[in-house]
């Protein structure tokens, strides 16, 4: 078996667009949701927040011939992709192109504006507005395949187009394919872009916020009055490197995929299973033979739904059987849909090594039927540890679990 490492990151976010930005984005404890005028049009949405990613600057470079299969989404992962790498220092690298390096990426769908061409089609029954790039820019795995054609990857391809866990699961098969011995790099992550359709596909479930009069006060996970999410958007790209290639070359190494588990529920397609949830949990902790007394954080998926932060936080007690430290980055970002995982483990790898751990914000009062874990809340939280877990689950009852060893 390989070790697996993690030797770049990037982020466009709500939070900012650089790492050091969302980090100090984190540090004021202020969330990004704001209130969006323009969804005043439509009729019977309710949700009229959001949260946007702030101060993106599309690249120069990135000229017509470049973005012909592009939508928003596969512009801010190619982008991402591109700053992970000079990170890491391998942008340009022949092991980029020549077999070695594969792509392991998604988001909860393709670009949706593409869409309205084909309805055009189906009204107009006349081929006007569809041309070579429409369906690239809307196929679910435009954000992968936009990678390995920008960057020339000619390895594994594994588009992970599983909504919510999208990023997450990005980064998981992309360990798996390092670790045994597939591949030597990997690109891996999620992105998701905003859209109307994405906020009234929760609206008309009930699952979003309706504090349109204040938005600084939504989402608040965990808590006793909290009334839904809010979507968001944003792209997180990680370069995992096998161990020894890194440690050859003298990259800097941010943490070590240690373990990772995955599950499906097999009940409900929107229904959380704390069973199955925990299933998730435990395969991670099996995966990287550690117990759950040597975790000291959890970043949560702490989406602020009735039913999901009950479910989550409960199969996380019974994990773990003590109150270990838990909070939810969606209380800044919103609910970044294919994009959370990735964001929210480089988020989460930064925090531990600056030993300081957001809480999560607007949580006043624990609703009673969240299980009894330390919420971090109102200020921050000092914590020294090696050890983090993020976990993350999505629509289709698809759970994820990734530990990190921080170095």
């Amino acid at each position: 078996m390989k070790r697996v490492v993690i030797t770049g990151m990037a982020l466009a976010s709500p939070l900012g667009c650089t790492r050091e930005k969302a980090f100090d984005s984190l540090l004021t404890l202020k969330n990004c949701v704001q209130y969006m005028p323009e969804l005043e049009q439509y009729e019977r949405l309710n949700a009229k927040l959001c949260a946007p990613v702030k101060d993106f600057v599309m690249p120069e470079h990135f000229n017509r011939k470049v973005l012909r299969t592009m939508g928003p989404v596969s512009v801010m992962s190619v982008a991402t992709a591109e700053e992970a790498l000079k990170d890491a220092g391998l942008l340009g690298d022949e092991i980029i192109t020549n077999g070695q390096t594969g792509v392991s990426y998604g988001s909860s769908s393709g670009s949706l504006e593409p869409l309205i061409d084909f309805h055009s089609l189906q009204v107009s029954k006349e081929v006007k507005n569809v041309n070579s790039g429409t369906y690239v820019k809307m196929m679910a795995q435009t954000t992968a395949v936009n990678l390995s054609l920008y960057f020339k990857t000619t390895g594994r391809l594994i588009p992970t187009s599983t909504a919510c866990t999208s990023g997450s699961m990005g980064i998981g098969y992309a360990y798996e394919a390092i670790k045994y011995g597939h591949q030597t790099v990997m690109l891996a992550g999620g992105a998701e872009e905003l859209h109307v359709s994405q906020i009234a596909v929760f609206d008309t479930l009930y699952a979003t916020s309706q504090k349109n009069s204040t938005p600084t006060l939504t989402p608040s996970p965990f808590d006793k009055n909290r009334d839904g999410l809010v979507i968001g958007e944003g792209a997180g790209t990680l370069v995992l490197e096998e161990y020894e290639h890194a440690k050859k070359r003298g990259a800097k190494i941010y943490a070590e995929i240690i373990g990772f588990g995955t599950s499906t529920d097999g009940t409900h397609i929107t229904s959380p299973n704390q069973d199955t949830m925990k299933n998730a949990l435990a395969l991670a902790l099996k995966d990287a033979n550690v117990s759950p007394d040597e975790i000291d954080y959890v970043n949560a998926h702490g989406t602020a739904t009735t039913h999901g932060d009950v479910a989550e936080t409960n199969a996380t007690y019974e994990i773990f059987k003590r109150p270990v430290p838990i909070s939810s980055l969606k209380s800044y970002t919103g609910h970044t849909l294919g994009a959370c995982g990735a964001i929210e483990a480089i988020l989460s790898i930064d925090m531990a090594h600056k030993n300081w751990f957001a809480p999560t914000i607007n949580l006043n009062e624990v609703d009673e039927k969240c299980g009894a874990l330390d919420y971090i809340k109102g200020e921050g939280r000092e914590i020294k540890t090696r050890l983090i877990m993020s976990n993350n689950f999505a629509f289709g009852g698809i759970n994820t679990s990734l530990i990190f060893k921080c170095m």
